[in-house]
């Protein structure tokens, strides 16, 4: 049994970081959907053309993440109540794939950019000096036809260094647009929630009822060895059931 594509298809992440989400996918609905145990690490390691290092950290990863338990002499065990949970908000989710998996289409309108700016506490987040160019932009996240994130972003604007920044095709992801434009890649995200909610105009732009509260996910995302990259605000409305994976040890 093969995996069926090639890992140069997952852009220019870390190698453990590719092998990890292939093995996701392939957990969640590829080869190893229907499977009790994964492959030992020679097998994966020849599978896939990597060396076992490689291997070994990627399931190192998936482990910390609960899809997998590795015991020795019973091998790798798939953890098939966490590889079915959706919308982790413990993972690392791009918000196109919190709506794929509520079986809807992601779209965006409503995007604004702007310059500004940095105050005290964004420099602080950030990790630049305050009165540093920023880049915000603000778009409106829809799931079929239902708005269902207000999204705010904060990027300084020595990322885009030698790019004309108006250019660029806003309505994708975020992380994909520092990946393709700027060459750099989020690895890590701090992530602060809270019930929020929102100012009027962003209330408006979800088409909120008086009662309705909105879930904040307030986000320092950092790339290596970049450092912090950008700052995110997302208004999630109540759309979104998210779970969360908790550890004991």
């Amino acid at each position: 049994m093969a995996i069926e594509y090639p890992l140069s298809n997952l852009s220019n992440k870390l190698m453990s970081t590719q092998v990890s989400l292939l093995l996701i996918k392939e957990l969640k609905d590829g080869i190893f959907a229907q499977a009790e145990k994964l492959p030992s690490e020679i097998e994966l390691s020849e599978q896939l053309s990597v060396s076992r290092t490689v291997i070994r950290d990627a399931l190192s990863d998936i482990e910390r993440e609960g899809f997998i338990k590795r015991t020795r002499g019973v091998g790798t065990v798939i953890n098939r109540g966490i590889v079915n949970l959706t919308n982790r908000l413990d993972l690392k989710l791009e918000y196109n794939e919190l709506i794929v998996n509520r079986g809807c289409r992601p779209s965006t309108d409503s995007i604004s950019l702007r310059l500004e700016t940095a105050g005290e506490e964004l420099a602080k987040k950030l990790e630049i000096a305050p009165g540093s160019e920023l880049i915000v932009c603000e778009k409106r996240i829809l799931a079929d036809e239902t708005p269902v994130i207000y999204s705010i972003d904060y990027m300084a604007t020595e990322l885009f260094t030698g790019i004309n920044y108006k250019s660029i095709d806003w309505s994708l992801p975020v992380f994909d647009i520092l990946e393709h434009y700027c060459r750099v890649i989020v690895t890590t995200n701090i992530t602060k929630v809270r019930a929020a909610n929102a100012d009027a105009n962003i209330r408006s732009t979800l088409h909120l009822q008086p009662s309705e509260a909105l879930l904040l996910l307030e986000e320092v995302g950092y790339g290596k060895p970049n450092g912090p990259l950008l700052c995110s605000l997302g208004f999630y409305t109540d759309f979104f059931d998210f779970s969360m994976l908790r550890k004991k040890f």
